[in-house]
């Protein structure tokens, strides 16, 4: 794929799918109105905020590196033709995911919104079983030994502390 296509591509993907995941359907859930923070603990507001300082950009750069160093798109109609173990990726397989986990449950959090955080939930368990049931397959079928390699050394969900090179 193009470069061009690639960026416009995963620029749209962005906005249709985490923009409705971690965006519009929190919107929905709690009107982004500001209840009681948790158990009357406003450090959980400031988290919330912390959760979503942090998966914004994680978020962004995940999506350039599919477009820039993949040569494709997070959308699985326009994978990306090289796999991108760079960035976010050299610390966790699956930055986009947690990413936009922690952009939900930060909303949850400042909001003090019991549904955003259930649906919060919700949504990592959907990723849990789309990545272990379609994503991870796809990836060994597509990458092969430089997958698998990849895998041994950098988790799913947990971050590694120091980045992992392949080289």
């Amino acid at each position: 794929m193009r470069r061009g296509k690639a960026i416009a591509g995963s620029a749209l993907f962005l906005v249709v799918a985490p923009g409705t995941v971690a965006g519009l359907i929190p919107w929905w859930i709690s009107r982004w109105r500001f209840s009681d923070p948790f158990f009357g603990v406003a450090a959980f507001r400031v988290l919330g905020v912390a959760l979503m300082a942090a998966g914004l950009p994680v978020l962004l750069s995940a999506f350039a590196r599919f477009a820039l160093q993949g040569l494709g798109t997070p959308a699985p109609l326009a994978p990306p033709e090289r796999l991108v173990v760079t960035g976010w990726y050299r610390h966790v397989r699956n930055p986009m995911y947690v990413a936009v986990v922690s952009l939900i449950f930060g909303q949850g959090l400042l909001f003090g919104s019991v549904g955003v955080m259930e649906y919060g939930l919700a949504a990592w368990v959907v990723f849990h079983v789309f990545v272990v049931a379609r994503e991870e397959p796809a990836l060994r079928g597509r990458f092969g030994a430089e997958y698998q390699g990849y895998c041994a050394h950098v988790g799913r969900w947990i971050p590694r502390l120091s980045p992992w090179s392949s080289g």
